[in-house]
């Protein structure tokens, strides 16, 4: 039996370790210990508390804590049972409009519009946004142009471009407003010319030039149909003068968008505020250049001049500051800016939601085509902000965006046309219980009016705990409080009923301070060895490490698992052996961050498109991704790469695509040939690849203005031509002789320079030689002389 009860311990052990995701094999709700009904309902979703008084008598064990069917059918009246459930209920949801006829008319471009959401602990909600950008949107656009004088062309062109701005913008609307601001720098030292006298009413006084006196920012022109007085009063303008190279364009941008009376931002349209400059912007605490220490207050300061007021007062905005007050007033900026200052301008759009660049010319000669570039990539793009989130509530969003495709981690869709809608499905779910259990909060697209509000009901408490006695007969004569059908007793008492001092001691009661598992009862420990048995019931020892408490004192907070040395890794608390982590952690040592933002990448995608995002780190599943965010790839496809197939299919009616019968479905480009590839965009990307034939095929790709992909290829490709025979033969027979002379040659040269250098050493040789030449009487030469003695020769 001994062997057989160590096996059954083991085994429960083994069962409440799996925790809260396996509630039901393992029973997470009698595995916790929870005493009250509060910390039972912050066990699991599925736990359920027993009100009933007389629960559990003749019962060997029992626990009020447990599932609702557990409960049930351990006799608790259903009716008793404390069980709040989630719920969503939608309060508002009017349905998405097609056009906007005019400002007046009441537009809907997202749907729900109110939400209510009860969570309990740990528990989840999945609701879905729909949005939708209507045609003929109504525009407020409010030009906010740098007057210091490196602007002087910029703004002699921009007299001439009021009427063509407008008629440019009216073919996107019907229903367009146009207004005019300016802006210098702070009328202070450094930032302004002081000395001589002259100079301070007249800026330009060294230069033999009049010019404004400088000033902060001056709003000129309030938002109008009349598209003649817009330039009327861009006319009257005078560029001005200031000392240092940055301007004070922060400051402009922010009374631009807080004053709304003056401005006059219409509730019911979409704001565009284009800010033109050639120069850098002074930003938070560059004023204490000039003795200014006082923040930016955030609020309009236009006097009845309609001057920025507090320019020697306040100091320049912050990043965060602007970008709160754009997203308040619903407002797209649009930084139009030269091309020494660019990079600049985009590091600060990637921190302002809704912002785009665009590359000036030196005199703003291409503003129209710049804005409404700028503003067709406004509309193809929908982007989720979210305010006033509570801390302890997590979201996590999937974007279904163009062919249903969902992509999960992103809240942004783009590539959009006008009239598309997208989707986001949102999961809320509760990471903990705050002391206001009603929270409100906000999702909305950015630059839209419309938004999303989301109350959630954060059910953590018991219904029964509003009922609650004090001082209860029910609990031996006041000895505690009767709450949700047990008795919370006072300090100093103990039992069921409070009926037991902490100093009584009864031996007969030791087993009911042992543990017991199903119908066998267990011989362990009294009160886990922990503890003392008074009166039935365990009273647990202080210890150095934390609390321990529990019906048998099997309960602390030190028994955890530790990640680097800290309990829960630092990010949560320990419960029981369990670690209940913080609302952006989870995992067995609360090791894993449930945030995705760190996996977006600048582009908006959750991890590039490359990978998954696992405990906040890019996991790359793209083979070649690497990086923090997976966005270096060298070996993934680029643009040209995915749009050859394209290419391939539509025009040569040929490849992958075509065979596949998916080219329409996949391929959603404009073809244009063309006879040659000319620069259409700033943005175009030329691209050529060879094909099957070993030609050579050009094209452009790029976006126009409404988002629309364009393609431009070329008609005739580059075909390799074949070679000529007699040229062939007659270059390979001409080598050969070449090279036969060149080797003759060389040989030749050799033997000529070996012959010397032997006919040297020869000579040398016989300089050194020291014997006499003349004749040796001992030598006998090889040649013997006869004569004939009978021969008488001829007469």
């Amino acid at each position: 039996m001994d062997a057989i009860s160590a096996l059954m311990v083991l085994w429960t052990a083994l069962l409440i370790s799996t925790g809260p995701t396996s509630a039901v094999s393992s029973n997470v709700c009698t595995s916790r210990g929870a005493s009250t009904c509060k910390q039972c309902l912050a066990v699991h979703p599925s736990c359920a508390w027993c009100v009933q008084e007389d629960f559990g008598k003749g019962l060997a064990t029992s626990s009020r804590c447990d599932l609702k069917r557990n409960l049930v059918e351990s006799g608790c009246a259903p009716q008793t049972v404390e069980s709040p459930t989630s719920r969503l209920q939608v309060i508002e949801d009017r349905p998405l409009s097609n056009k906007a006829a005019g400002a007046t008319q009441d537009v809907t471009q997202i749907k729900p519009q109110k939400l209510s959401i009860t969570l309990r602990p740990d528990d989840a909600k999945r609701f879905t946004v729909k949005v939708r950008q209507v045609e003929d949107y109504p525009v407020d656009l409010y030009y906010l142009m740098d007057l210091s004088f490196s602007m002087y062309d910029d703004l002699f062109r921009l007299r001439t471009l009021g009427k063509g701005l407008a008629e440019a913008m009216n073919r996107t609307t019907s229903n367009l407003r146009m207004g005019f601001g300016a802006f210098v720098d702070k009328p202070l030292t450094p930032y302004m010319y002081i000395s001589p006298e002259e100079a301070v009413k007249n800026p330009c006084y060294s230069i033999n030039t009049t010019c404004l006196r400088q000033f902060g920012y001056k709003h000129v022109l309030s938002l109008t149909e009349q598209v003649s007085r817009f330039t009327e009063e861009v006319k009257k303008q005078m560029v001005s003068r200031n000392r240092d190279a940055p301007e004070g364009g922060f400051d402009a941008i922010i009374q631009a968008a807080v004053c709304k009376e003056q401005i006059g931002w219409r509730p019911g349209a979409s704001h565009l505020l284009i800010f033109t400059s050639d120069a850098k912007t002074h930003v938070a605490l560059d004023g204490r250049l000039s003795g200014i220490v006082r923040p930016h207050d955030g609020r309009c300061h236009l006097d009845t001049e309609n001057m920025y007021s507090m320019s020697t007062t306040l100091d320049y905005p912050s990043l965060a500051l602007i970008t709160e007050k754009i997203s308040e007033n619903n407002i797209n900026l649009i930084f139009a800016v030269t091309n020494s200052v660019v990079p600049l301008y985009q590091n600060f759009s990637e921190l302002i939601p809704g912002t785009t660049v665009g590359t000036l010319s030196n005199d703003s000669g291409n503003v129209i085509q710049l804005i409404l570039k700028a503003y067709a990539k406004i509309r193809s793009k929908v982007e989720l902000e979210l305010q006033g989130v509570p801390e302890e509530l997590s979201l996590s969003f999937n974007a279904t965006c163009l062919n249903g495709e969902v992509i999960p981690g992103l809240r942004s869709c783009s590539g959009l046309k006008i009239g598309d809608t997208v989707s986001f499905s949102v999961e809320a779910r509760a990471r903990g219980c705050p002391k206001q259990k009603k929270k409100t909060f906000v999702i909305k697209p950015v630059g839209f009016k419309d938004s999303l509000s989301v109350t959630v009901i954060f059910e953590c408490d018991c219904k029964c705990q509003a009922k609650a006695e004090l001082n209860s007969p029910k609990c031996n004569h006041g000895n505690g409080t009767f709450e949700c059908g047990i008795c919370q007793c006072h300090s100093g008492r103990l039992g069921p009923h409070c009926e037991c001092a902490e100093g009584d001691y009864n031996p007969a009661e030791q087993d009911r301070c042992r543990g017991s598992t199903g119908s066998g009862r267990l011989q362990g420990a009294v009160c886990s060895g922990r503890g003392d048995c008074v009166c039935g019931q365990c009273v647990c020892h202080s210890s150095d490490f934390g609390k321990v408490w529990g019906k048998l004192c099997e309960c602390d907070d030190f028994n955890c698992l530790r990640y680097k040395g800290e309990l829960c890794s630092g990010h949560g608390v320990c419960n029981c052996g369990f670690c209940q982590c913080a609302p952006d952690w989870q995992g067995e040592n609360c090791n894993c961050s449930r945030r995705t933002d760190s996996c977006m990448s600048s582009m908006g995608l959750l991890c590039s498109g490359r990978g998954q995002c696992v405990c906040g780190a890019c996991e790359c599943t793209q083979p070649g991704a690497y990086g923090v965010t997976c966005d270096k790839c060298p070996t993934c496809p680029d643009a040209c790469t995915m749009k050859k197939d394209c290419v391939e299919c539509k025009h040569f009616k040929r490849g992958k695509l075509f065979e596949d019968h998916s080219c329409a479905q996949i391929c959603k480009d404009h073809i244009e040939l063309v006879d040659e590839i000319v620069l259409h965009d700033t943005n175009a990307v030329n691209c050529s690849y060879k094909d099957e034939n070993d030609c050579v095929e050009r094209f452009q790709y790029y976006e126009d203005a409404n988002g629309k992909s364009i393609l431009l290829v070329v008609k005739e490709p580059d075909c390799p031509k074949g070679p000529d025979i007699l040229v062939l033969l007659l270059s390979v027979a001409g080598a050969i002789l070449i090279l036969g002379l060149a080797a003759l040659l060389i040989w030749k040269l050799l033997v000529t320079i070996h012959d010397r250098r032997e006919f040297a050493k020869f000579e040398e040789e016989r300089a050194r030689a020291k014997w006499d030449m003349g004749h040796n009487p001992l030598y006998k030469g090889a040649t013997s002389t006869f004569t004939n003695i009978t021969y008488r020769g001829k007469d």
